[in-house]
């Protein structure tokens, strides 16, 4: 009797829930942002509860991305469309020359999803990850590019790199507002340059969906590898 009880409360319970998302994600019932999973992720918010089912929902539903790049920071102008030999694909994808509080050192083009993690990277992981340990702010990132129209690794037998619709970047230094530059060289380095670099890797990990430095592979001994694409990997 009482299993059938608190099945039944269970039960309730569910599609009250269920009742109570619908009226949030209809607008019926008002709630802050900070716990509304239907709004698109505020990159300059603290961290809440909800963080990455937000994150994960912005970067999959293009509206709901287009709205958070908007209010991002970055500056940025839309590309056209097009297709490439061997299958490149660029859709969707905008042209970033810059953020509201650092440069970078070249402008990049990036899809919607890799152009916000990017933005939650540099607020939530990479700004604070400076400010702790060394006082000061990032102004400017470092990298070798966005898009290139190759397959992974540059190997014949591969499928395309996420570099092939720009859905990736390879990061390979930090400059600080003081003009201190920071690179992978000092990945191994038991120093405050070696501690902050790891700890942007820890950042770049919860930022973007695959995150692959100098302990991945000789490959990537010299820069970052970060991306949007289907796999969750950090390493």
């Amino acid at each position: 009797m009482t299993s059938r009880i608190v099945s039944v409360v269970l039960l309730l319970a569910f599609f009250a829930a269920m009742a109570f998302g619908y009226l949030v994600q209809v607008g019926r019932v008002a709630v802050p942002d900070r716990y509304n999973p239907f709004t698109p992720i505020d990159v300059h918010a603290p961290p809440g509860p909800l963080t990455t089912l937000k994150m994960w929902r912005t970067t999959h539903d293009e509206t709901l991305c287009a709205a958070a790049l908007e209010q991002s920071g970055l500056v940025y102008r839309p590309v056209a469309d097009t297709s490439g030999p061997g299958g490149c694909v660029l859709k969707d994808v905008v042209r970033i020359t810059q953020s509201e509080s650092l440069r970078f050192s070249s402008p990049f083009m990036a899809t919607c999803p890799l152009a916000v993690g990017i933005a939650f990277f540099e607020h939530q992981y990479l700004q604070p990850a400076a400010a702790e340990l060394y006082g000061e702010r990032v102004s400017r990132v470092e990298h070798v590019g966005s898009y290139a129209c190759r397959n992974v690794n540059h190997q014949q037998d591969t499928a395309l790199s996420q570099h092939a619709s720009a859905n990736a970047i390879d990061l390979t230094g930090f400059v600080l507002a003081d003009g201190k530059r920071i690179t992978l060289d000092g990945w191994d380095d038991a120093s405050r340059d070696g501690a902050f670099l790891h700890r942007v890797h820890e950042g770049a990990c919860y930022a973007f969906r695959t995150t692959l430095g100098p302990d991945y592979n000789a490959l990537h001994k010299t820069h970052f590898h970060v991306d949007m694409g289907p796999y969750s990997i950090c390493r």
